[in-house]
């Protein structure tokens, strides 16, 4: 295997981490060569290291404006948090009075490190005050409102200076203001870990209590960090031991980030010829990405204003794409962005923007940019380059519409799922007649549906629903096929009928191929099912069942509705069991748990319900009686989605063959019938990127491998992705319905 040729690496993603400034690392080295001594020993060289310590705590009292406060060197921000929340609650608690009701008061959108240690000291120290979320607006500035209104019973609040994931910032005047009109006493810890280096600080000028930061924000190493303590705020020291820090944090010092730090504070104070721009430049810089992303994505939306954040982060959404498939796409072109804040990487949409109100697509697509004052101009330009690169990988990939016409693109054959949250839509396209038909269509999906239909030069015979959806409206409309001759699911009523297994089905024929209605009520009254056929040779076979919520992966559908009716589906279980077979590829309308098709036979063998139903063993009454408790577990509460499926197994797990890169080597060299599969996207190849594979199946396109390769599940197949998860979970699927010689590289791309 060809290792695909890399890009140098662009980083936007500084909010998260940034690179050690080179001056700050060769600081941190030499350092740890010539100046190892210990800062709390006497003698010279423990002299010479706690000059070096003084000095950079000089240095950050000059940056942040400190005064008379003080500055106490720490691991990192999260420590600094700790103390001063340890610090002001022990202070509290002292104050208390007995019997009347305090609050802990936070930002909405604060970092998740902030009310996750509100709690965790208010339980330790046995506190039991309310720990309260302020509110933010549309923009993500606080309610201050609700401060005047819930301050004077407060022990203690936090705020932030800049939110991670938005830039978006606060105005501590106008907090101060309302903070001290209404509680003059109460402590006051701001978050400043993303306002060094953007926002400007003269700590001493206010009453701020405490103010944590961290070094790896801003091109120092991780592992230090420092938090502001206003002159005659209380401490308690919350590392005892050696009575390091004049006692007030113990732990010998952590010298070589402390010189890391020193090199940062000297380039923060320079007035010209430093490493660091202004902030006008890094506006420009904003700008500049902001234009490119409007010419590359033309129905972006930002999700932060420009207005009320700083100029080094970006926040925002492409309808039509996930935050996975952007993160992807720029991955894959050597740009690294992030879809939030780094400390809560697998959530699938940001609580931050949540909490600003923005509409549930947003906070699930949101990609975050950002970058710091060390970002050259050069990298901008790089970086623009790529991002209209990126945009036309998928404009190739029929996935955006292209500015000019698409040479050399794949014709779309067979079946395609698309997914939203735990919802499916499938395409299923002909390319010999050129027509397509949709099933399950889902609002977020209408114009990526309409792109590929219109760059494919697909004809769409029909847009289906399997049933009438509880968790979204049908978009059938949208595709200007619904009329009021077909019935509300979108079945013409001009159809043929065509006999199979006994069975007289209205049918909608294109190509070789014929598409059955069958009836299968249950999950709702007007749940149907459709069955593609391919006319062969020598008979008629099916190809696909689209089910809807009839059986799902490791589930069945829920009974609970007002429509639904446990006998209609245990007789529509057994119907639709006389007309395919055990093997036939079901196509549900809910994937819950990332397993994109399944089958009569997978589904029997784990779902001892279904089992008995096929079998005979279980009588209607029966199967209703066991329905009910299975629907009585399902648990609504999951955000904006009902679940649609009643389980009754977990997810299977099986055991795969993991390689590395040099025992894919291996395989490959010694295995002449090894089928190398790279299961990322299409569009993934953002800069025409080495394609050394047999073949390509996206994760899109994994049900219709399936369907293509039933006939040789023994084929040894090593499936091969970006980070490895993706191939993990596609091999997980593969291994279920029973491909046995399978496996994927470890670690994917990322670790070769």
């Amino acid at each position: 295997m060809t290792q695909e040729t890399q890009l140098s690496q662009i980083y936007l993603d500084a909010n998260a981490t940034t690179p050690v400034l080179e001056r700050a690392a060769d600081a941190a080295l030499m350092t740890m060569k010539t100046m190892f001594g210990n800062p709390s020993s006497s003698h010279i060289t423990g002299l010479q290291a706690k000059q070096l310590m003084e000095q950079t705590r000089q240095k950050a009292r000059t940056v942040l404006g400190s005064g008379n406060g003080r500055v106490i060197f720490t691991s990192g921000a999260t420590e600094g948090i700790q103390t001063g929340i340890l610090s002001a609650l022990c202070a509290a608690k002292k104050q208390m009075k007995p019997k009347q009701q305090y609050t802990l008061l936070y930002g909405a959108t604060e970092h998740k490190a902030v009310p996750e240690s509100l709690k965790h000291w208010n339980k330790i120290l046995e506190i039991n005050a309310e720990v309260k979320a302020i509110p933010v607006d549309g923009h993500g500035r606080l309610d201050q409102d609700f401060i005047a209104k819930e301050v004077p019973n407060a022990l203690m609040i936090c705020t932030m200076a800049v939110n991670n994931e938005t830039g978006v910032y606060q105005d501590l005047a106008e907090l101060e203001t309302v903070i001290r009109t209404n509680h003059a006493t109460v402590f006051w810890m701001v978050d400043c870990v993303q306002a060094l280096g953007k926002r400007k600080l003269n700590l001493a000028q206010t009453t701020i209590d405490y103010a944590p930061f961290s070094g790896h924000k801003l091109y120092a190493p991780k592992g230090i960090g420092f938090v502001y303590i206003r002159d005659n705020a209380p401490l308690t020291p919350f590392i005892a031991g050696g009575g390091q820090e004049s006692g007030l944090r113990s732990g010998t010092e952590n010298l070589p980030g402390l010189a890391a730090l020193n090199v940062i504070f000297d380039e923060l104070l320079k007035e010209g010829n430093s490493e660091f721009v202004d902030v006008e430049t890094l506006r420009q810089y904003r700008n500049q990405l902001a234009k490119t992303l409007k010419q590359a994505f033309p129905t972006i939306v930002f999700n932060n204003q420009f207005t009320n954040s700083v100029p080094t982060t970006l926040n925002f959404a492409i309808p039509g794409f996930s935050s996975k498939e952007i993160m992807d796409l720029f991955d894959a072109a050597n740009i690294r962005v992030s879809s939030g804040s780094a400390c809560s990487s697998k959530v699938t949409r940001s609580f931050v923007l949540d909490a600003m109100g923005l509409p549930a697509w947003q906070s699930e697509s949101a990609i975050r940019m950002s970058f710091g004052p060390a970002t050259t101009q050069a990298e901008i330009d790089a970086a623009c380059e790529r991002i209209g690169h990126c945009a036309q990988a998928l404009g190739h990939s029929c996935l955006m519409q292209a500015s000019n016409e698409i040479s050399n693109k794949e014709s779309l054959d067979g079946l395609v799922q698309f997914k939203i949250g735990g919802a499916c839509c499938w395409l299923f396209a002909d390319k010999q007649s050129k027509v397509a038909i949709i099933i399950d269509p889902l609002p977020e999906l209408v114009e990526r549906l309409k792109t590929i239909l219109e760059c494919q030069q697909l004809t769409l015979l029909a847009v289906l629903d399997t049933h009438g959806h509880a968790d979204h409206e049908s978009s059938r409309v949208a595709f200007s096929l619904a009329t009021t001759a077909s019935d509300h699911l979108g079945w013409p009523p001009q159809t043929e009928t065509i006999e199979y297994n006994g069975l007289q089905l209205a049918s909608l024929s294109f190509g070789r191929y014929q598409l059955a209605l069958l009836p299968t009520p249950g999950h709702t009254a007007d749940s149907v099912s459709y069955i593609l056929l391919e006319q062969l040779p020598a008979k008629l076979v099916i190809k696909y069942v689209f089910c809807g919520d009839l059986i799902l992966m490791g589930a069945l559908g829920r009974t609970n509705f007002t429509t639904s009716s446990n006998d209609a589906m245990y007789n529509s279980i057994q119907a639709l069991a006389e007309v395919i077979t055990e093997e036939t590829l079901l196509c549900p309308s809910h994937d819950y748990n990332n397993e994109f098709t399944t089958t009569l036979s997978a589904e029997m063998s784990r779902n001892s319900i279904l089992n008995q139903v096929i079998q005979g063993e279980l009588s209607a009454t029966e199967f209703a009686k066991a329905k009910r408790l299975i629907d009585a577990d399902i648990n609504d509460e999951t955000g904006t989605e009902i679940m649609c499926g009643a389980a009754v197994c977990g997810k299977d797990t099986f055991t795969l063959q993991e390689y590395t890169a040099t025992e894919l080597e291996t395989q490959i060299a010694n295995n002449q019938n090894l089928l190398l599969i790279d299961i990322r996207e299409p569009h993934e190849y953002a800069l025409n990127h080495n394609r050394a594979f047999d073949q390509n199946v996206p994760l899109t396109r994994l049900t219709d491998f399936v369907g293509k390769h039933s006939h040789n599940k023994a084929q040894p197949l090593i499936l091969v992705c970006r980070s490895g998860s993706r191939s993990q979970a596609a091999a997980q699927a593969l291994a279920r319905l029973g491909f046995n010689n399978i496996g994927h590289l470890k670690g994917g791309y990322a670790l070769i």
